[in-house]
């Protein structure tokens, strides 16, 4: 079975595209393909903005969209020479759309210097790829450059994020950040849109977003979100636990249970693997890592969470972690309707939560 693609490596394929066309170093063929349409749409509009100037767009720039075409049209158009220019470009957009798109075949075999085709593909359904298996994939590849865009894992993606906050010239505090991934997922294109948003509305002079401007410009509650979920039950604050599951079992579409439960497992997680660390220094003398190799040895994502992280661990020991863990499996399979009792989510939260205090 082929190994998955890791969003590092698709970063890293991504980068070395756009710095190419920025050197003018232009491939025949672009297929632009996976399930975040992010990276398709920012590599596609890099090359439609890049190849030719603005005059020579008019006569030697077709965009096609797959509803809309067949692939001997797109072959034909290929096929044709630039007037008054060096390239002819062809963008085919929602190439998912497009019957029988391994016909494409007939030109991808054999593409003209002339040409340069552009084809984003956005994976909208789970196993809807394009096949590797085929002659149209492998052409591609031989002729061409394959660009496989991948959706984030949320541990993958922070440092993309604190990168691309940098490159439009703000900072983000860490909670601002955790709220910012829970109110848009891992979609991307969502994420550059509220951050955007941010860019605009921010107080002239300002740069250091914090979870006051998330809350003002995004419209995400700083005090009911799963950050402060998380921070509530790290520190045993069972009241303000509450208080918050009570808000998110009143708005189930905005806090999952599901996606709320995920998040906890992940804190304890850390919690377990920060105290399996301090077992291994106290019992068997081995010396605490630096906090940079312990960020990466329990997950952490900044040296703040790491910080939060010691602050609290002494309230928790291993045999309670465990525990924990093993309750938050359960209540993800109560979640999904097994052996749920009849409650409903936000009962089941409630029950998860002063089961984890006690």
């Amino acid at each position: 079975m082929a190994k998955s693609l890791k969003f590092s490596d698709a970063i890293a394929d991504y980068n070395k595209i756009i710095n190419d066309i920025e050197a003018r170093r232009f491939a025949p063929i672009y297929l632009l393909a996976g399930d975040e349409g992010y990276f398709i749409d920012a590599i596609a509009e890099k090359l439609a903005n890049s190849i030719l100037g603005e005059a020579e767009r008019t006569f030697n720039q077709i965009v096609v969209y797959g509803q809309d075409s067949d692939t001997g049209k797109i072959v034909m158009l290929c096929r044709q020479m630039p007037m008054m220019g060096s390239y002819q470009v062809v963008i085919v957009r929602e190439a998912q759309q497009l019957t029988k798109i391994d016909n494409l075949v007939h030109y991808t075999a054999n593409p003209q210097a002339t040409t340069i085709l552009i084809i984003c593909y956005k994976n909208k359904e789970q196993g809807k790829g394009v096949d590797k298996r085929t002659a149209f994939y492998k052409s591609c590849q031989k002729s061409g450059v394959v660009f496989e865009s991948v959706r984030p894992r949320e541990y993958e993606i922070d440092s993309w994020l604190a990168s691309y906050v940098r490159s439009i010239g703000l900072n983000m505090e860490p909670k601002a950040m955790a709220m910012l991934k829970e109110y848009v997922g891992m979609d991307i294109s969502r994420m550059v849109g509220e951050l955007d948003k941010l860019t605009v509305s921010m107080p002239q002079g300002e740069t250091l977003v914090r979870d006051s401007h998330i809350e003002q410009y995004i419209g995400i509650s700083k005090e009911f979100n799963s950050f402060e979920l998380n921070d509530a039950v790290m520190r045993r604050d069972v009241g303000r636990a509450m208080r918050i599951a009570d808000h998110f079992g009143h708005n189930p579409k905005n806090y999952p249970i599901t996606q709320t439960i995920s998040i906890l497992f992940g804190l304890f997680q850390q919690l377990f693997l920060l105290n399996y660390h301090i077992w291994l220094s106290r019992n068997r003398g081995i010396p605490m890592p630096a906090d940079t190799e312990l960020m990466r040895a329990v997950r952490a994502n900044n040296p703040y969470a790491l910080r939060e992280l010691k602050s609290c661990i002494a309230m928790w020991k291993g045999p309670q972690l465990f525990r924990v863990l093993g309750l938050l499996r359960e209540y993800d399979a109560k979640s999904k309707g097994l052996n749920s009792g009849g409650l409903d989510n936000g009962e089941l939260l409630k029950e998860l939560l002063l089961k984890i205090f006690m």
